[in-house]
């Protein structure tokens, strides 16, 4: 967990308080904001001696979570020649960390509530139950009211994992943070490839502030990864960077309005180009603006029924503001 920022020195200050608790914790946070790196360090400061298991439920076939989980006993089905200890009991004494728990089937988020409450698990096929010791922690990058309304979540798992939450902000709401970051990994990249990239020039680095990380910590570790790998030189230039990056130093990245302007005219064109901005990527353009995508699309819709309803389109189904006067970033 690297940054001195505002948002990251108040994570760390929960990470300190619920990590010698024995309470669930569920964390939430966009794709690539570093979940499984607070989970990490919840166990870490825990002061439990058992092991850190991760596991990403949206990456198990959703016929074998259960055998995954709790394991199974040989014959329980075909194929399962021998005794399966399940992930939760590997992780006995330790973490079990549940990321995109919203991804788990509802059968199964039964069972986890059920082994959550009770500290037994029974295999797939077993006759019994097996005591366990295990913290559950648990992870999300969908709103947990979202993925319970969208009956992804089930509300009960939700509350009983939830005695402490934590949110991951995104990297473009801790941008004071990136030169920490960019040290680290340019650091980390140098060791595991035998490199000795040892700067960055300027308009390099302010590519890198201007664009907004869509893909969070994780993108800018890959970024790293691949820069400093394939560089002919000591030195990073904006030469370096993937295309995406490099030409968001040509988009505008702020626009002005007028004070007294109409406050859905503001968001239109607020909209228009954060789309533009994403290069048509509504789905992105959702991320970015932090709302969901069928709410992106409503106002879409909306908007393009208003300007066809009063006939003052501006020939592209848009309508910018009408004067340039007071920013708006």
């Amino acid at each position: 967990m690297i940054g001195q920022s505002v948002p990251m020195r108040r994570i760390m200050e929960a990470i300190e308080r619920v990590a010698p608790a024995r309470v669930s914790v569920f964390i939430t946070g966009e794709t690539g904001t570093g979940k499984e790196e607070a989970a990490k360090a919840i166990h870490e400061r825990s002061g439990r001696t058992g092991p850190f298991v991760p596991v990403n439920c949206a990456a198990i076939i959703e016929t074998l979570i259960e055998s995954e989980l709790f394991g199974h006993q040989k014959g329980s089905f075909t194929g399962a020649d021998r005794r399966h200890p399940g992930l939760v009991e590997r992780a006995n004494g330790g973490t079990l960390f549940l990321d995109e728990i919203s991804e788990m089937r509802s059968e199964a988020q039964a069972k986890l509530l059920r082994v959550i409450e009770e500290r037994r698990v029974l295999p797939v096929g077993g006759t019994q139950e097996i005591p366990i010791d295990v913290r559950f922690l648990a992870a999300s990058n969908r709103a947990p009211k979202q993925a319970i309304g969208e009956e992804r979540l089930r509300e009960d798992l939700y509350y009983r994992l939830c005695a402490a939450t934590i949110h991951l902000p995104p990297l473009r709401d801790r941008l004071e943070d990136l030169p920490a970051l960019i040290d680290h990994f340019l650091t980390q990249a140098n060791h595991d490839y035998q490199r000795q990239v040892d700067s960055i020039d300027p308009e390099c680095l302010c590519a890198l502030k201007t664009y907004r990380w869509p893909g969070n910590v994780r993108e800018l570790r890959n970024v790293f990864d691949t820069a400093v790998l394939m560089t002919h030189s000591t030195r990073l230039s904006v030469e370096d960077l993937p295309e995406e990056i490099r030409i968001s130093t040509n988009r505008e990245t702020s626009f002005t309005v007028s004070l007294g302007s109409p406050l859905h005219e503001i968001e239109q064109e607020y909209i228009r180009r954060t789309i533009e901005f994403a290069d048509g990527n509504k789905a992105r353009a959702s991320e970015m603006l932090g709302v969901p995508r069928r709410t992106l699309y409503g106002k879409l819709e909306r908007y393009d029924a208003l300007h066809k309803s009063n006939g003052r389109s501006n020939g592209n189904g848009h309508r910018a503001p009408r004067d340039r006067r007071g920013d708006l970033t």
